[in-house]
């Protein structure tokens, strides 16, 4: 089953375990995963990547287009699935609103959309004042992991390679 990423895993990733300095096949994995089908996010997410304004932003502008899914014709009635999920649930008005208006909502209802599990490094609160990913991916029967369950499932291996003329 695909994955879609959620901007989390790009941000994380670069500011933490996998930095472009220390761990390029991290980066190239993700290269290679989506040339192979398994591996997407979307365009909202890829518009949050962008108004970061730095070495990342310049590794996505790299990706092929096809990389981030956009919303397509059928795409409103997943919105619509996610929506009255959440809600018909227990949060508050103000944590609603502001959901529907994130890249977030739009990951799980086109996760829905295409049955892809989605990959956060989100995990589900108890807040009534946040909708989080796995919360509304779970709500609507959605698979959600973290990076490192998505890395493990396609048994990604990052080798290390000591600098040349070491010992």
């Amino acid at each position: 089953m695909p994955y879609l990423l959620d901007s989390s895993v790009f941000i994380t990733a670069k500011r933490v375990h996998y930095g472009f300095d220390f761990c390029p096949g991290f980066w190239d994995w993700l290269i290679e995963q989506h040339r192979a089908g398994m591996v997407y996010s979307i365009d909202r997410v890829y518009q949050e990547l962008k108004a970061q304004q730095d070495d990342l932003t310049q590794w996505i502008e790299g990706l092929p287009a096809e990389f981030f899914i956009a919303p397509d014709v059928q795409t409103p009635g997943y919105f619509r699935t996610v929506s009255d999920w959440a809600r018909n649930q227990d949060y508050e008005p103000a944590a609603i609103a502001t959901f529907l208006q994130t890249a977030d909502y739009y990951l799980v209802a086109q996760a829905l959309q295409n049955r892809y599990t989605v990959v956060t490094y989100e995990v589900p609160g108890g807040s009534k004042k946040r909708i989080k990913i796995p919360d509304a991916s779970f709500g609507v029967g959605v698979n959600c992991i973290l990076p490192h369950e998505l890395l493990r499932r396609e048994q990604a291996k990052f080798v290390w390679q000591g600098r040349a003329g070491s010992d």
